[in-house]
This record gives structure tokens, sequence and C-alpha cells, in this order.
């Protein structure tokens, strides 16, 4: 069957969000190993964005949860689909802006399930299964990585780091875990588009139900997801790399080691959890595992305050944005120029105050102080 000028639309919505979901938790995989100076911020999101790429290819049970596991596909069409997008969209480029490492993967489900439950009925939300695969895994993976990261961080300078000049070793160990993180992220998180992409085909009966991703949404998804990462989003990075505590190298080793054996554990069961939340947990684990590393909890306190209200405000605006587009073209169209829009307006915004790869400028190193811990001011 032939697609619509809507299916089209709505793919290359998901491919943007797919985009916007790279450069917001590019700070998930690189952020430590930037902070304690193991990799130049260029080459950390070159390295990030080459592993996201390979790591889109390893599985797809993920998006196998997301295109038939959410919400009945054949009670919606590609105009809903579009928007959850928007809400999505424009909930990843607010916490971006304001530097908070938000989940993209809530704000995406929580934009399908609004636009979903308003224009095709609550019965159309399979709420056991987002309980079960998305509320249970968001509350609960940030305190085992946390939980982990913290005995890990504490075991490493308990018996591996005899005298501060000892970290050093432990850069290589940076680089292999971060690089971890990053196939890891891109085995979860790429599917999510890929699963978006597919219920869109399926609902607009290009693919039969329960379908699995065909070969060019895997690849198109790997891509987009690859280029996002690699233009890097400092301001999340520069949040989690210093605003919740300072890192050593051994340190950045134990909690990305945690993260990373989260998400691939979960990407291997199904579970389409936030990649933010697993590696925010398993940094504030590793502050809490290092006597000398203060935990800033006031930073803690407001990350999980945006994790509380992701899904419910982007529900609100896919809600809006799913009903308007469901009117027909006009409404689609509508929906797309306010989008646009509101992502130029957050643009021109941060260009103001702009954090860049310049941004990151790590001491080096003196005879007082032999292994650089934390990003300069």
């Amino acid at each position: 069957m032939q697609p619509s000028l809507l299916v089209v639309i709505v793919v290359v919505t998901a491919l943007v969000f797919d985009f916007t979901n790279g450069f917001h938790d590019t700070a998930n995989s690189m952020a430590t190993s930037i902070a304690t100076g193991a990799l130049k911020p260029r080459v950390a999101v070159a390295i990030s964005a080459v592993l996201n790429l390979v790591g889109a290819f390893l599985s797809v049970e993920v998006a196998k949860t997301i295109s038939s596991g959410l919400v009945d596909d054949t009670k919606i069409g590609p105009a809903i689909v579009f928007g959850g997008l928007v809400g999505a969209i424009i909930w990843n480029l607010v916490t971006w802006f304001v530097g908070l490492p938000s989940s993209s993967s809530h704000a995406l489900f929580g934009g399908l399930i609004g636009a979903t439950w308003v224009s095709a009925g609550a019965d159309s939300v399979h709420f056991g299964k987002i309980v079960e695969k998305v509320l249970v895994p968001a509350a609960a993976s940030p305190v085992i990585a946390g939980l982990v990261a913290m005995v890990a961080t504490y075991l490493v300078y308990r018996f591996l780091v005899r005298r501060r000049p000892a970290t050093r070793g432990f850069k290589v160990g940076q680089i292999v875990s971060a690089s971890l993180v990053s196939l890891a992220h891109g085995t979860n998180d790429a599917q999510k588009t890929m699963g978006v992409i597919t219920l869109t085909l399926v609902s607009a009966g290009s693919l039969p139900s329960g379908a699995s991703p065909p070969v060019w949404v895997i690849v198109s998804a790997a891509c987009a997801l690859a280029l996002g990462t690699y233009l890097g989003g400092w301001r999340i990075t520069h949040t989690l790399g210093k605003g919740l505590t300072d890192i050593e190298g051994p340190q950045g080793f134990a909690a990305q080691t945690s993260s990373a054996l989260v998400i691939l554990v979960s990407s291997r069961l199904g579970f389409p959890l936030s990649t933010t939340h697993v590696c925010s947990g398993g940094i504030v684990g590793s502050g809490v595992g290092r006597k000398e590393a203060p935990v800033r909890w006031r930073m803690a306190g407001r990350m999980v305050v945006a994790w509380l209200f992701t899904l419910p405000a982007a529900a609100i605006v896919g809600a809006v944005s799913g009903k308007i587009a469901s009117l027909g073209n006009a409404g689609t169209i509508a929906v797309g120029v306010a989008g646009v829009a509101v992502g130029a307006g957050i643009y021109v915004l941060s260009r103001r105050n702009p954090v860049t790869a310049h941004s990151f400028q790590v001491p080096e190193p003196t005879p007082a102080d032999p292994e650089p811990g934390r990003l300069a001011a």
C-alpha cells in the first residue's frame, strides 16, 4: 500500500523526535567522562554517536513493546501518533533549554498516551502494560542503578584506589564504560522511534498488526539518533557532569558500568526504561559511595520533579495536538506549524546564553592536584 502524505509527515516527525532524543540524551553516556577529562567533548560525542548507531541494530524487543503493547493500534491513526510526537518533541526542547535531564522516553510515552486517550478513548490505552513496562521500571531503575553504583564506587575506592594519583589508571576504564553506555543507549532508545514508526505503519494499514520494524525503519532511526548524539546536548551534559556531584575517574567508571548493565538487561527483557533515569541514578549513587563527593540533593530534587511532570505534561500537549490533528489536514498543518514555531522560539532563546563544547574546561593536573576531578566553572 502506498503511504499517504500524512504517514510520511508522521515518519519524518518521528525521526525529528529521534534526533532530539540523541542530543537530549548525549549526557547520559559521556557526561562523567567529559567531567573528569577522560575524553575531550567532541571526541566523546563522536564515539557515542557511532556506538548509538551500532546499538540500534542489536535488538527490536523494545520496539515491539511500543508498537503493539502500549496502545491499541486498531483504534488510532497516523494523526494521533503525530500529535503524540509533537508533545514529546516540545517537552524535550523545553527540558533541554533549562538543562534538566528528563526522560525522552517518558515524553514519548506521555505524548502518545495523551493523544490516544483523548482521540480514541481510554479503552484504547493499555494501562496494565503501561504500569508493567513503563511506570514500574521508571521507579525501580534509578534506584537499582544508584545502589549498584554506590556499592561499586565504595569497593573501587576501598580496594583499588590506594592513593589519589592511582585514579589516572581509570581513564581507560571510563572510556570503555562510557562506550558501553552509548551502545546500551542505542539498543534501548533508538527502538522507541522504530516502535512509533512501526505503529504508524500498522495504523495506516501498511503493515500487519504485531509486525517487526522493517529494515529501512531500523536504519533511519539509528542514523537520526546518531546524528543528534554527535551534535551534543551540552546543557544537560553540564548538569550531569557538574551539577550532581564532583566526579573522579574511578567514580565515573563505577557509575557508567552500573548504568550500562541495568540498561542492557532491560533492553533484553523488552522494558523501554529511561536511560536518563538510570544514568542519573548511577551518578548520584557514585557520589554517595565516595565520601569526599558531596551529592547536590537540591539539583537531584529538581530532576525528580521534572521526571514526575514528564508523562502528564507531554500527555497534555499530545492530547491537544492529537485531537486537533485528527480533525483533518488543516488540523495536522496547524499542529505542525505550531510545533515548528515553539521549537524555533526555544532555539532563539537558547542562543542568548549558549552552552557549547568549549564550555567544558578541565584544569591541567598540578602536583597538588594530580587528577582533576571536576569541570571548571
